[in-house]
């Protein structure tokens, strides 16, 4: 994980947030968002000071660039441009830079480029192309899901969820589009997680389905292969395909699918397949050996769309509402929590436990049977009611008598819609 330095001089935090002159835009190197910070609070740049205090940190690492223009001899010139009155180079980011992957057609266009770090800017006005986060590298699934939550968008890879959700909260995105669900590889817990600990909400849910392919260099056969790599859940999700290809190969586990794909095609690797997407086999130059090689059909991925503002709760369509509750008497409380909710007639879409991190373990003293030790666990619960409607309101304001700890609407997304913003 790589950090950026802020810049000594608090004066660069004056001059970037009383006079700001117009600059002209460079096009940029396509760089992958790496994660910049350690926080580890609920409480993210939570006022206004932190957050232009973040936004001057990362303004005065910013680099702009010229085109590259080569001679004959293939030397690349680079012009490096002064940026809020501080020169800067490409060696002092911290970022990955994403070359061109080996063994491909330099002819071929590259993915779309991802906003970097130098165009950190307020969100767009009205009509303006959204920026939206997701996790992975171009030809990724989430890629996918971003394009269907938001069409037209500029997708912005990152390489953890972490950095996703803090590019929402740093301007550097304006939307996060983050896996929460699968149908076979059941909930994708780091994100919530990182849902209770971010002050973000979820403005939407998108599904997608998900469909495999195995991708290897063109001229590979399938009888060469010696490893199969892939994101653990593709593994387990194509166990028993693989089996009946007759692949006699290793498993190996990488962070995603897509970037499984990349490291193929950038170490020409010839003994070495990857379990991807269809699109990820287009970007990264790989021939597609089987198709479709998911073990069951109807493999299907939920994402969350998250905003830095909510969604305002309505009544004249259905809507979907998330909130987080623990007690501290254990889960003996859950059956009073469901009750209100059955009482006034609303249905629950999802409830998930979390053991509480900050008080992994309860003990109870009981004389029948001595000390005992319990885990404590946070609850997270979806139900298809608006928090403008009165029975909502009246079953959260019973919820709250039984709960030390509740945290309302941090989803509220409308119902069987794909999104609403």
């Amino acid at each position: 994980m790589h950090a950026l330095s802020p810049y000594p001089s608090n004066s660069s935090f004056n001059y970037l947030f009383h006079t700001r002159p117009s600059t002209n835009r460079f096009t940029p190197n396509r760089f992958l968002i790496k994660c910049a910070y350690g926080f580890e609070s609920a409480g993210f740049a939570s006022t206004r000071a932190d957050w232009q205090t973040s936004c001057a940190i990362l303004s005065s690492k910013v680099v702009s660039q010229d085109q590259p223009s080569s001679d004959n001899n293939g030397a690349t010139a680079d012009h490096v441009a002064a940026v809020n009155g501080h020169n800067a180079a490409v060696s002092d980011l911290n970022l990955v830079h994403i070359g061109n992957s080996g063994g491909t057609d330099n002819n071929k266009p590259l993915p779309p480029k991802p906003l970097t770090i130098s165009d950190l800017s307020p969100a767009p006005m009205h009509g303006s192309q959204l920026r939206v986060a997701y996790q992975g590298v171009p030809g990724a699934y989430s890629e996918a899901a971003a394009g269907k939550a938001y069409p037209n968008c500029e997708a912005i890879p990152c390489d953890q969820f972490e950095v996703a959700f803090q590019a929402v909260q740093l301007w550097i995105a304006d939307r996060a589009v983050l896996p929460v669900e699968n149908s076979l590889g059941g909930s994708i817990h780091r994100n919530y997680d990182l849902l209770l600990r971010h002050q973000l909400h979820i403005v939407g849910e998108v599904q997608l389905p998900v469909h495999h392919c195995l991708l290897a260099l063109p001229g590979v056969r399938k009888e060469f292969l010696s490893r199969v790599i892939s994101h653990p859940q593709a593994l387990a999700q194509c166990e028993h395909t693989l089996t009946k290809l007759g692949l006699n190969v290793a498993r190996e586990a990488v962070d995603d699918t897509a970037g499984a794909a990349e490291f193929v095609a950038a170490n020409n690797l010839r003994d070495t397949a990857a379990i991807a997407s269809a699109r990820a086999a287009e970007l990264y130059g790989l021939q597609i050996l089987a198709d479709g090689i998911q073990d069951d059909p109807s493999n299907v991925t939920r994402f969350v769309m998250l905003a830095r503002e909510p969604i305002i709760p309505r009544t004249d369509r259905p809507f979907k509402t998330s909130i987080v509750f623990a007690h501290d008497k254990g889960t003996s409380v859950l059956f009073k929590v469901l009750s209100a909710f059955a009482f006034r007639n609303i249905s629950l879409t999802k409830i998930e436990s979390r053991p509480h991190r900050s008080r992994p373990i309860r003990v109870v003293d009981d004389e029948n049977v001595g000390t005992a030790k319990h885990f404590e666990y946070m609850f997270y619960v979806d139900f298809e009611a608006s928090m403008a409607e009165v029975r909502a309101q009246n079953a959260l304001a019973e919820v709250q008598e039984f709960t030390s700890f509740l945290r309302v609407g941090y989803g509220i997304m409308p119902n069987g819609g794909c999104w609403l913003d």
